[in-house]
C-alpha cells in the first residue's frame, strides 16, 4: 500500500511538472533548513534513546546529524526504570557508545547498568570527564573501581543508591582519579530514614573518611544522609583545602557551631546543611514523610 501511495504522489508530481512546474518546488519540512549545529543542539536535548528509537527515523537530514560521533560526546540514559519498558537499554547504551567512537565526556546511566556494561565503556571512552550512576544494583565496587582505572581524566563522580559499594571502592577510586573534582554518594536513595542493616552506619562513616584520605582536589562535595561526624567532615576539609561547595543535607550526625561552623562559612562558599530542605535534590524526596 506504502508502494502504491508513493506511485500516486509521483505521478502527480510528473503530471504538474509537464504544466510548467517544477518537482523541486514540493514544501520541504522546515527543520530541514536548519543550520546542522542547532539540529544537533535540539536533538540532543531528547537523550539517548529517543534519539535512537525515535528521532533518528523522521528524515534522512536528522539520521545523518545522530551518526556524527559529536552528537555522542554525552549520552544521558536516564530512565524511571520500568519493569514493562521495552526496550534492552544495555544494548541501546553499546551503541550510543560505538557512535562516540571514542569521543565520549559526560554519560549518566540509571536502572540498567551492570558490569560488563561498564567495563564495555571503559574500554571504549579514554576521555571520559563525567560519570553518574544512579540505581544499578549489578554494578559491584569491585568492578567500578577496576573500570575507572581506565578514566584518567576522570573529574566528576556522582553514585546515587550503589548498594554494592564499599568504602575501600571509594578509596581505590579516589587513588585511581587524581583529577577528580566534583564527587557524590548517596547509599540510601531518597528515604533517608529507612532502617539501615546492622553495622552500616559505621560503614557509611568509612565512606566519608575515604574522600578525606584520596580526593585532595575536590571542588564540589555531596554525601547526601551520610553517617558523616564533626570529626570526620573536619579531616575532609583539612584534606580537600580547593572544596568550595558542600552538600550535607540529612547528615544528621553533623553539629554545626563554633570552630566548625566558622571554617565552613571561611572556606565552602556554598553550603547545604544538614536539615535544609531536599526539595530540589533530583530524587523523589519528600521532608514530611522522611525528615525527623
Amino acid at each position: 500500500m506504502e508502494r502504491n501511495k508513493f506511485k500516486r504522489q509521483n505521478t502527480k508530481i510528473t503530471k504538474k511538472s509537464r504544466k510548467g512546474v517544477s518537482s523541486s518546488s514540493a514544501p520541504r519540512p522546515p527543520w530541514v533548513e536548519l543550520p546542522r549545529d542547532v539540529t544537533a543542539n535540539i536533538l540532543h536535548r531528547l537523550g539517548a534513546i529517543e534519539i535512537l528509537e525515535s528521532a533518528q527515523r523522521v528524515c534522512t537530514t536528522w539520521r545523518n546529524v545522530c551518526r556524527e560521533p559529536a552528537m555522542w560526546r554525552v549520552i544521558d540514559m536516564g530512565n524511571i526504570g520500568d519493569p514493562d519498558d521495552p526496550y534492552d537499554l544495555k544494548i541501546m547504551c553499546r551503541h550510543a557508545v560505538d557512535r562516540s567512537q571514542g569521543q565520549l565526556i559526560d554519560i549518566k546511566i540509571e536502572h540498567f547498568g551492570n558490569d560488563e556494561l561498564i567495563h564495555y565503556i571503559a574500554e571504549r571512552s579514554p576521555l571520559l570527564k563525567h560519570l553518574k550512576i544512579a540505581n544499578c544494583y549489578d554494578i559491584v565496587g569491585e568492578e567500578l573501581r577496576e573500570a575507572v582505572k581506565k578514566f584518567p581524566q576522570l573529574e566528576e563522580l556522582h553514585l546515587t543508591y550503589m548498594r554494592n559499594i564499599e568504602a575501600e571502592d571509594i578509596e581505590s577510586i579516589g587513588r585511581s582519579c587524581p583529577m577528580l573534582k566534583s564527587f557524590s554518594y548517596n547509599y540510601r536513595w531518597f528515604n533517608f530514614n529507612y532502617p539501615l542493616p546492622e553495622g552500616s552506619e559505621a560503614e557509611e562513616m568509612e565512606y566519608a573518611q575515604s574522600v578525606a584520605k584520596t580526593m585532595p582536589n575536590l571542588r564540589h562535595l555531596a554525601l547526601l544522609g551520610d553517617q558523616i561526624t564533626n570529626e570526620t567532615l573536619q579531616a575532609i576539609l583539612d584534606n580537600c583545602p580547593h572544596l568550595e561547595s558542600l552538600d550535607i543535607r540529612q547528615c544528621k550526625n553533623i553539629v554545626l557551631g563554633g570552630d566548625l561552623e566558622k571554617r565552613l562559612s571561611k572556606q565552602i562558599k556554598k553550603l547545604r546543611r544538614p536539615y535544609d530542605s531536599t526539595a530540589d535534590y533530583g530524587w523523589i524526596v519528600s521532608d514530611a514523610q522522611y525528615y525527623i
